[in-house]
């Protein structure tokens, strides 16, 4: 269903969703260094016939690239790499980045201190899930990241699934009215009330400076493919800019449902030692918090990105 928003509130609209998986004159070509299989008719794939505990060499690099591009989310089983094959992985796609509210919570007791560009999430009896809200990462950022792979490490017999949306195909199922509504718009994205929630009111100010908040176009251009992306999530955006406050809301409201829409979704579930690749410029994720409280570990390397433009 369509949402069409009206002043009382969006109004569903049934019938099929037709969504692209690539832009118009994309040119489909066959993937020869390995084997794909689609989750989805958009989005997701998984990829088989590959061994990442080595850097892939350059001509499987290119094809896993196009394959992002191509289904956003590539997947991964049985890899089971370590930490320091894991960042040679990410670093084939460019610089990597820390981040900046994680501190030392992403090192192991005595682990080398020389790894804060890996991130660890350790959920368990003690500390439950809480990134099942619909976002992309550090879109507070000035250049947002280009892209993440996350590890699995130990995972729950069932349960902690993660899924993902296709951003470009949440646009395009957009009425064109909408799309016209929303064209130009911008919208403030800040960490303010996700992450800066819980720190010390002295902490907070004292990283304000360092990363204020930022804009960023309600739909974004994909440097890559040239994709009009919807880019806006529940999480970081705050409102959409020289719009009055309830008009910002109502609209970043319709907005936000379109990652929800199953069409433009897929769903992976963890298996020890599996990964995860993602295009953070084109997509949504959602880590299903429903496996409390097994014990599920997750690390993750993050690639950074441009501004979104």
């Amino acid at each position: 269903m369509t949402l069409v928003p009206t002043r009382t509130g969006p109004r569903p609209r049934s019938g099929p969703r037709i969504a692209a998986r690539t832009p118009a004159g994309w040119i489909d070509a066959p993937y020869t260094r390995f084997a794909l299989t689609p989750l989805s008719p958009t989005i997701g794939a998984e990829v088989s016939g590959l061994s990442l505990r080595t850097r892939p060499d350059d001509a499987t690099r290119a094809e896993l690239h196009r394959a992002l591009l191509e289904w956003k989310v590539l997947f991964f089983r049985d890899q089971h790499l370590d930490r320091d094959q894991h960042l040679a992985l990410a670093g084939c796609w460019g610089e990597l980045e820390a981040h900046p509210f994680a501190g030392a919570t992403t090192l192991l007791p005595g682990q080398r201190d020389d790894l804060p560009k890996v991130m660890r999430f350790e959920k368990g009896p003690t500390v439950s899930g809480y990134e099942n809200v619909w976002h992309s990462d550090v879109t507070w950022r000035v250049c947002p990241s280009l892209g993440s792979i996350l590890r699995a490490v130990e995972v729950p017999p069932v349960g902690g699934d993660t899924l993902w949306a296709d951003m470009g195909a949440a646009y395009d199922g957009l009425d064109e009215d909408v799309k016209a509504r929303i064209d130009g718009l911008t919208a403030v994205h800040d960490w303010w009330d996700s992450f800066g929630a819980n720190m010390p009111a002295g902490q907070r100010d004292a990283l304000r400076p360092l990363f204020p908040a930022v804009e960023h176009p309600v739909v974004r251009t994909h440097p890559e493919t040239g994709r009009r992306t919807l880019y806006v999530n529940a999480i970081f955006t705050q409102h959409v800019v020289g719009m009055p406050a309830d008009e910002s809301a109502e609209l970043l409201d319709l907005l936000y449902r379109q990652a929800a829409v199953p069409e433009y979704q897929c769903r992976f579930r963890w298996t020890a030692g599996s990964l995860a690749f993602w295009d953070n410029r084109s997509t949504q994720h959602y880590a299903v918090s429903d496996y409390f409280p097994q014990r599920r570990v997750m690390e993750r390397v993050t690639i950074a990105g441009d501004r979104p433009r």
